[in-house]
């Protein structure tokens, strides 16, 4: 989520008798900074009481997408981030939505979105929320329009049967893993509004931009190895999925089996898989969330040790490379020794995961 999306120190507005609370619209009432009617992408209001600034907050609706996108570019400040926002937001709500619940909220000055949240319930254990993005325009900030947006996410979530929201990726649709450390303002906003730290992730990156890259270096001799031991490694194909997914569900459990099928066949994507005997012994996957990330691999125990990962690894970040990647980000780190051996890949991006309990409807 973006690091300047919520105020760096929480702005309390008193209402006066009669008036709602802030960060939410009055039923009915689109107030003075509504889009017009029929402005592009403008979504049904959401109810509650005023937004901040006479903005406007509105259901997130399919015609809005290409100027929330816009909004991404200006409003995500790390480069890597920015670069991507078309993906992150077409996995974020587009996908997503195609297989679990998703919430988005825009925050409007007139016609133009100024403010965009995006939220889901967890389909293993829908009474937990996630935000998955939260983005404000740069001359916005500081100004509420970020809590605003998560107060009516956290209202909307607890309608919708969530007990708990967390500031954390919601795979297999997911961008980040949490909040990078880097986006300092809503590390301190998200303690202020009363999240609490749980965990803490990291991603490694991999340099792709020169030939002699590490993270480049030739397959072939391993793949002869692997080939004497009868085990041939190649590109994964559709046809290839139902045996990956069954692998990656009997071996891993999780949703990487989702990550797989968002990574096989599809544009901009890819994965490779290792067998034996028609077997599945292992496989590796990149751009099921967004171009530059890799990931999910795994190998079979029994075929640990036997070079397999680093072959599938480096073959994903060739794809990569040809894509134009010029730094793949290994997502989610487990096993930072053997990215750093197979892929001089190094610790880059830190991610603070936060939860918080949601009180009951109408409590």
């Amino acid at each position: 989520m973006d690091a300047e999306s919520f105020p760096a120190e929480p702005t309390t507005v008193e209402p006066t008798p009669g008036e709602s609370a802030p960060g939410s619209l009055t039923p009915g009432q689109p107030g003075p900074g509504a889009p017009a009617p029929g402005a592009p992408g403008a979504g049904s209001p959401v109810p509650g009481g005023p937004a901040p600034d006479g903005l406007t907050l509105a259901e997130l609706t399919p015609g809005a997408l290409p100027a929330v996108v816009d909004l991404c570019r200006r409003a995500l400040d790390l480069p890597e981030d920015s670069a991507e926002a078309a993906a992150l937001v077409d996995t974020l709500h587009t996908r997503a939505s195609a297989d679990r619940t998703v919430l988005g909220l825009v925050a409007y000055r007139g016609a133009e979105p100024v403010g965009v949240l995006i939220a889901s319930l967890a389909t293993a254990e829908p009474v937990v929320g996630h935000v998955d993005l939260v983005a404000v325009a740069p001359e916005l900030r500081r100004r509420g329009v970020g809590r605003a947006l998560l107060a009516r996410a956290e209202r909307g979530l607890a309608e919708r049967g969530a007990t708990e929201v967390l500031l954390a990726g919601n795979p297999p649709y997911y961008v980040w893993p949490g909040i990078d450390v880097r986006y300092t303002p809503a590390v301190c906003a998200a303690l202020a509004l009363g999240y609490r730290q749980d965990r803490t992730a990291w991603n490694m990156t991999a340099d792709l931009s020169y030939d002699e890259s590490p993270a480049l270096r030739t397959t072939e001799p391993a793949e002869r190895r692997l080939a004497e031991r009868g085990i041939t490694v190649r590109r994964a194909e559709p046809a290839d999925l139902p045996a990956l997914v069954a692998f990656a569900r009997s071996t891993f459990g999780g949703a990487w089996d989702g990550e797989l099928a968002g990574s096989v066949g599809r544009p901009g994507a890819g994965a490779h898989l290792a067998e034996r005997d028609g077997a599945v012994l292992g496989f590796a996957a990149w751009g099921s969330s967004r171009p530059s990330w890799f990931g999910p691999m795994g190998t079979a125990p029994e075929a640990e040790g036997t070079g397999i990962g680093g072959v599938l690894l480096r073959r994903c970040l060739r794809d990569q490379r040809a894509e134009g990647v010029k730094t793949a980000q290994i997502g989610w780190v487990g096993p930072v020794p053997f990215y750093s051996r197979s892929a001089g890949a190094r610790i880059e991006r830190v991610f603070f995961l936060y939860r918080k309990a949601l009180p009951p409807v109408g409590g």
